[in-house]
């Protein structure tokens, strides 16, 4: 089987498990929200209930170093992502939904890190480091999905709970459309658990940096679609930015692709994408429409591209060891997309308001920004040669 064909079954694997098991909380909150069975306070504490899964996953995912426990996990993740959106069907009030979003940010972030485990050592053994990249433009279009399919159901006045139901009928199509195609962990496990090498402290920065960035990017991608819903006053118009927001996602990891791949250039191009998130996030707390659109383009575009820079970066740095780093800074992304929906609940709660969770979102991606271009060019980057010679292919 062509490296293309197992490279687009984790492109599709992601889709489903980020777009759909992880994120399609943040296309029905104005329906639950309107539908009574929760308020904006409540809505953060189940969205943090999300990333603690999320945290959780992430960590048991680095002790998988048999070929068994990664195929378990991956496996596991993508069934547990279709059979939770499922049970949502019948959930209705604060717990339900919280301990089934627990579940989906567990479910997710084993999926995460096994396919970037697989995909990216099968995509440099190919000589098409840009295939790899492209792998994580994967959420961006399952973001894409959820949206369109909130913006039908919208129109059709249809329930949250139908919702569930079209969510789950699609992540079991995805599913079972790549599960004989995605890659086999027995050739990429011995490298990914190899020691740390010298670059440690530099991983080390890097954990930091997406730490910030998980604070910084996830409240306004929690909160977009509620903050779109009050601004246009629950017309179909608010449905917009959603899949908008998954689009701009996909089509910069695509951008992000072309660029030159050596450590310089990858440093340069995470600290860009940093900023530009920064400046959407501010850009929302303008209050119109004006506003969203901008926090839309200026976060949703570099939002996944920052996510594949951050995990080339890590390459770079510790090139075996790559499961070992991918899960260490999940579990420091999840740990800053915990804060930031727990910022938002005291927000909401104190403020009655967003604006001061968006206010320090913006100033800690500003800080990563900061700490991403600080990073020394002479930082260890072994497979950076490498890299730059199949990029070239």
């Amino acid at each position: 089987m062509s490296p293309l064909t197992r490279l687009s079954a984790c492109f599709v694997a992601l889709m489903m498990a980020m777009g759909i098991g992880r994120f399609a909380l943040t296309p029905q909150m104005p329906h639950l929200l309107s539908e009574g069975q929760i308020d904006l306070t409540a809505a953060g504490l189940i969205a943090a209930a999300n990333y603690l899964g999320y945290l959780l996953g992430a960590l048991d995912a680095m002790l998988a170093q048999r070929p068994q426990q990664v195929q378990r996990r991956l496996h596991g993740g993508l069934w547990l992502c279709v059979l939770l959106t499922l049970a949502s069907f019948w959930a209705n009030g604060f717990w339900s939904h919280l301990l089934l979003r627990f579940g989906t940010g567990v479910a997710s972030a084993w999926v995460l890190v096994m396919i970037t485990s697989l995909s990216q050592p099968l995509a440099a053994a190919a000589g098409r480091p840009r295939w790899g990249a492209l792998v994580f433009a994967g959420p961006g279009m399952g973001i894409f999905l959820t949206g369109l399919l909130a913006l039908v159901s919208h129109r059709l006045q249809q329930t949250s709970a139908t919702l569930w139901l079209i969510y789950a009928a699609a992540a079991l199509l995805m599913m079972l459309s790549v599960w004989r195609l995605l890659p086999q962990p027995t050739a990429v496990t011995k490298t990914a658990i190899a020691p740390a090498t010298s670059a440690s402290r530099g991983i080390g920065r890097l954990a930091l940096v997406y730490a910030l960035y998980g604070v910084g990017y996830i409240i306004p991608a929690t909160f977009l679609a509620q903050m779109a819903n009050a601004q246009f006053h629950g017309q179909w118009q608010a449905d917009l930015f959603w899949p908008c927001f998954g689009l701009g996602a996909a089509i910069g990891v695509w951008l992000v692709s072309l660029r030159r791949h050596d450590p310089e250039t990858t440093r340069h191009w995470l600290m860009a994408t940093l900023w530009l998130q920064a400046a959407g996030v501010f850009a929302c707390l303008l209050g119109s429409g004006l506003g969203l659109a901008l926090g839309v383009m200026l976060c949703g575009t570099p939002f996944l591209a920052c996510m594949q820079l951050v995990m080339q970066r890590s390459r770079e740095l510790a090139p075996h060891a790559i499961q070992r780093n991918a899960g260490m800074l999940t579990a420091c992304f999840a740990v800053g997309q915990l804060c930031g929906p727990l910022l938002a609940a005291l927000s909401s709660h104190f403020s009655g308001g967003l604006q001061p969770a968006l206010l320090i979102a913006g100033a800690g991606l500003l800080a990563a920004g900061a700490l991403a271009i600080q990073a020394k060019a002479t930082d260890p980057a072994p497979c950076a040669n490498a890299d730059a010679t199949t990029a070239r292919r």
